[in-house]
């Protein structure tokens, strides 16, 4: 499992493990807080091409589907 904290997700770096539309190396760019602290919202994008994504952080814990950094 990979270790991501809530706190740390801004601008950190991610490789996607299956490749779609020549997608491979991601940014996080925005990350929202509600009230409680918890994440409301995180914004992902496409290196290649700019597209930007609406995720659920806590599918970047999963090995099968994210490594850490660019790979």
């Amino acid at each position: 499992m990979n270790k991501v904290s809530p706190k740390s997700l801004l601008n950190s770096k991610w490789t996607k493990v299956e490749v779609i539309n020549k997608e491979k190396h991601f940014i996080i760019t925005a990350v929202e807080f509600d009230e409680e602290q918890r994440v409301s919202e995180c914004i992902i994008e496409a290196v290649i091409n700019n597209n930007e994504y609406s995720i659920n952080w806590r599918d970047l814990k999963n090995p099968q589907l994210w490594k850490i950094g660019w790979q």
